[in-house]
């Protein structure tokens, strides 16, 4: 029996992971994962091996290509004063439209990969301590495993210290 087809946002994610080379597979599940803490029930492994993708907006404000994503372990929380020294530009939240707008996913679901527009990337140092790391595939329910070295290529990041001391 073949598997159902994926969603249009999670064959995003796949084509693009194809494209990159990767052998990773997008597999929807039937119940969403929508924090690190779902996820790492859902696939039985540690919450910090869940890559939690986190657009911030950089600067003052402005369009969406004013964003950046971090993509950071499921267990830490991120240091937004890190981020922009980094970046060498201040950083702040960003709301559900702006991070739609950068992506083109919603959040919840937002992959590491295949956004709407192209964004400085940070990867979190600590996700690199793992064999296979886990990401979201473009919706709150679909999830892929993948090797931290192929994250960091394939997204385009920049492993750093990115983690809310404490």
């Amino acid at each position: 029996m073949s598997e159902p087809p994926l969603s249009p946002s999670a064959r995003r994610v796949q084509d693009a992971l194809v494209a990159a080379g990767l052998p990773c597979r997008v597999v929807e599940h039937a119940s969403p994962a929508r924090t690190s803490a779902e996820a790492a029930a859902l696939l039985g492994c540690e919450v910090a091996q869940i890559a939690k993708s986190l657009v911030f907006r950089r600067g003052a404000g402005g369009p969406p290509g004013g964003a950046v994503l971090v993509i950071a372990s499921g267990a830490n929380r991120v240091d937004e004063a890190k981020v922009a020294a980094l970046l060498r530009e201040p950083v702040g939240r960003a709301d559900a439209a702006f991070v739609r707008a950068a992506t083109g996913y919603a959040i919840g679901g937002i992959p590491p990969i295949a956004h709407a527009t192209s964004m400085p990337v940070l990867v979190d140092r600590d996700l690199v301590g793992y064999d296979i790391v886990y990401a979201a595939g473009g919706t709150p329910h679909a999830l892929f495993p993948i090797a931290p070295a192929d994250l960091v290529r394939a997204s385009g990041g920049t492993v750093a210290d990115i983690a809310l001391a404490g």
